[in-house]
């Protein structure tokens, strides 16, 4: 009987743990001009901003191929991945790293010592915006409906609106994801912690 309890406890903490979301401040409701993530004028830029260790953000990723293979050309996507101060060379270039490049529409960079996601007040891995032509905030959340799970959500759904429609009801969403800033993340020991 103490086997049982075990497990249904320890089943119900997980579930706790995948559906609880990050932190994030607000996203600046105009694009940074100090960024130098590249902005298209001509049509929406997304910026997804990763933890290159957090596992919950290979769902994020898959995620977000999913949407660019759904609106070929419609949005111009960069996966950002954070490189703390003082980490070794190509500390970022991961497994997930290798699978941000692979999809096809979106491009890859390194955000040396996290200033990129300090700019644009991301806190957690997987934290997506994004921004029309002129510069402003359409979107700001995640596009997982949990930790490391990924499956139809409120934010593929709000960004597919956006960008199809020119509008959603929903335009923030949860994000859940490593902590980007927290100490142990910063060197790599990252266990999905909110």
């Amino acid at each position: 009987m103490l086997w049982l309890a075990v497990v249904v406890g320890a089943t119900i903490l997980m579930t706790r743990y995948s559906s609880t979301p990050g932190t994030g401040g607000p996203a600046p409701i105009t694009w940074p001009k100090d960024s130098q993530i590249l902005f298209d004028c001509n049509r929406p830029t997304l910026v997804m901003f990763a933890h290159p260790h957090c596992p919950c953000t290979r769902a994020s990723l898959g995620e977000l191929e999913r949407l660019l293979a759904q609106v070929p050309g419609g949005l111009s996507a960069h996966v950002v991945f954070l490189k703390p101060q003082g980490t070794t060379a190509d500390w970022e270039k991961t497994e997930l790293w290798r699978k941000a490049s692979s999809i096809p529409g979106a491009s890859v960079c390194t955000d040396n010592a996290g200033i990129e996601a300090r700019r644009f007040h991301a806190e957690t891995s997987g934290q997506t915006l994004l921004y029309d032509p002129a510069g402003n905030l359409l979107f700001q959340g995640g596009i997982t409906f949990a930790r490391g799970h990924a499956g139809d959500n409120p934010g593929c759904t709000a960004l597919k609106e956006l960008l199809r429609e020119g509008h959603s009801n929903q335009v923030k969403t949860p994000v859940f994801g490593c902590g980007l800033f927290e100490a142990q993340c910063q060197k790599g020991d990252v266990l999905c912690k909110p």
